[in-house]
């Protein structure tokens, strides 16, 4: 897990290439909340810096007001903590219905000249990976308060109504048919790109099983299964552990991330309990199975690694949502009861070692941004008036931001 921000952070951190001048900047809004949309706004941050680009890192939950900034997050996290059921019912509803999207439209509305004061009049390109960001920045794109390229990479394999919103120019995702679903759901252009997940995850050539192992203080010659709940260590995490262990195929690993209730009560627990683990490259690495139940960034994160990877007890709301297109694509092996878990493990560990990840011909986000920014890209464009390079943003009318949302 990657340590996840804590309280009400900054609202803009600036980033460079300090040798050379970069040769444009580029807006990231993401946001605290868990870890995987800020792990992969500084993956995004690193290849851009990488490009000669100066970038902005924005949190977009610091943006808005009090005290929609920690409520957002906290009510977020209760939900999936104590009342998951209820996090389902309002995933389920607001995927059914557009109403709820223009009515959290009109509730982040007020944040319009706060995000207009954090975005520099050099931008040439703003990418989120955060949904939220976009129902708020789309609206500015569409109404000319931002005339930069506006694209989004989503962290999810499903596509949730809350990623699409008027004015994205770009939705970028991790598969076809995750594409192919964003289209359905109304996005104007969307593309696959390669995960945004660090090389770390597939340079395995470079360490092997047993050296991983040793550095992290785990058996040497036993079958690890490495079952992960991403950062705050949510859903049946302790069922999974236990389900794991019965079949005898493998010791669990289990990873708490900071949940530090589950890591009290998994003290006893007969396998390899940790809690905040700030290698997770090495930990993938030192096992042969790894066991997931999100679909977001730490399952892209283990398919990057080249480690055969199973879907089960998902959470509800997102978790189930990308299970369902794991399951389509094959990329995960989504075990469906605890009586199919056993054969799952025995067959995914025969097949385990310390084979190289395939090659990932996807295009990079970095390249995709490049091509956003260029100036042939930008004189195509729709709209009249002056290119991103001139005004990237106009301030809003006096009075409020713009009613419209489309």
């Amino acid at each position: 897990m990657r340590r996840a921000g804590s309280g009400r952070s900054a609202a803009r951190t600036r980033t460079g290439v300090p040798d050379r001048p970069a040769t444009g900047r580029v807006v990231v809004v993401s946001a605290d909340i868990g870890a995987g949309h800020d792990a992969a706004a500084a993956e995004l941050s690193h290849l851009l810096t990488g490009h000669g680009l100066a970038v902005d890192r924005l949190n977009f939950l610091s943006l808005l007001p009090r005290p929609l900034d920690t409520g957002v997050r906290e009510t977020y996290r209760s939900m999936l903590r104590w009342l998951p059921w209820c996090y389902e019912a309002l995933f389920s509803a607001t995927a059914r219905s557009t109403r709820s999207m223009e009515l959290l439209r009109a509730a982040l509305r007020p944040a319009v000249r706060r995000v207009l004061g954090h975005l520099p009049a050099d931008t040439r390109a703003v990418v989120t990976t955060f949904p939220f960001a976009n129902q708020l920045l789309g609206p500015m794109r569409s109404a000319g308060l931002i005339t930069a390229p506006l694209v989004t990479y989503v962290t999810d394999f499903a596509i949730h109504p809350s990623w699409i919103s008027p004015g994205v120019d770009l939705y970028c995702v991790v598969h076809e048919l995750s594409r192919q679903q964003a289209v359905a759901a109304g996005a104007t252009a969307a593309r696959v790109v390669r995960p945004l997940v660090s090389a770390r995850f597939g340079a395995l050539s470079e360490l092997s099983t047993q050296a991983a192992r040793q550095r992290l203080g785990l058996p040497e010659r036993a079958r690890l299964a490495l079952i992960v709940a991403g950062s705050w260590g949510i859903g049946e995490v302790t069922r999974t552990a236990a389900e794991v262990l019965a079949t005898g195929c493998a010791e669990p690993v289990v990873v708490c991330g900071r949940n530090e209730r589950l890591h009290r009560r998994l003290r006893r627990f007969p396998g390899h309990v940790l809690g905040w683990v700030d290698d997770m490259p090495t930990l993938m690495r030192a096992a042969d199975v790894v066991v997931e139940n999100a679909g977001g960034l730490t399952c892209q994160e283990a398919l990057a690694s080249g480690r055969p990877t199973i879907t089960y007890r998902p959470i509800p709301g997102h978790g189930r949502a990308n299970a369902a297109i794991l399951r389509r694509s094959a990329l995960t092996s989504y075990i469906a009861s605890a009586q199919r878990l056993g054969p799952a493990l025995t067959e995914l560990l025969s097949r385990a070692g310390d084979s190289a990840a395939d090659t990932d011909a996807r295009i990079d986000m970095a390249s995709v941004v490049a091509e956003v920014m260029s100036p042939t890209r930008g004189r195509r464009r729709r709209e009249p008036g002056p290119t991103s390079e001139q005004t990237p943003m106009r301030q809003p009318p006096q009075g409020d931001v713009p009613e419209r949302s489309g």
